[in-house]
């Protein structure tokens, strides 16, 4: 009999397929393929645990290539602290990237909260050809609106 893991998985699949979404189509493929050769018992606790500090890495990478290879240096620097849209540039991914510190905390700590997150995720990017950085991004947002519940309900009563 078939899994309900796997069910859940093919239903993935399809939306990917329908959405024409191609990284949701090949992170499914790879995920049954491990699965279903076996190499899912090794593969998925690294997989969960190193992911997304590999992928935060891979991205990181990829952003850095216009420097390393001299698109952007010192020049376009200047020019850009010139610019109040790189003032809010660097006042966004300073927010960002402290929002997403509470994410973190969150996914590892959170199940329930972490399965909600995954799901609009997907659903964003099969259906919405978004980014899959959400869930990550997305903890970070409910942490933080989690913070302000529970500051604003402890103030009230």
């Amino acid at each position: 009999m078939i899994s309900q893991a796997t069910i859940f998985m093919l239903i993935l699949l399809a939306v990917g397929i329908l959405g024409k979404n191609q990284t949701l189509i090949a992170a499914v493929g790879i995920l049954l393929l491990l699965k279903w050769t076996g190499m899912g018992d090794k593969a998925f606790p690294f997989l969960q645990a190193k992911g997304i500090p590999i992928a935060v890495t891979i991205l990181t990478v990829s952003v850095l290539v216009p420097i390393v290879t001299g698109e952007i240096g010192f020049k376009q620097l200047g020019d850009a602290v010139k610019s109040y849209y790189a003032w809010i540039a660097l006042a966004s991914g300073i927010f960002v990237a402290l929002i997403a510190k509470g994410g973190v905390e969150l996914l590892q700590n959170d199940p329930h909260i972490t399965a909600a997150l995954v799901i609009g995720t997907i659903l964003a990017v099969a259906l919405f050809n978004g980014v899959a950085v959400g869930p990550l991004i997305g903890a970070g947002i409910a942490y933080a609106a989690m913070k302000a519940v529970e500051f604003f309900s402890s103030a009230g009563g």
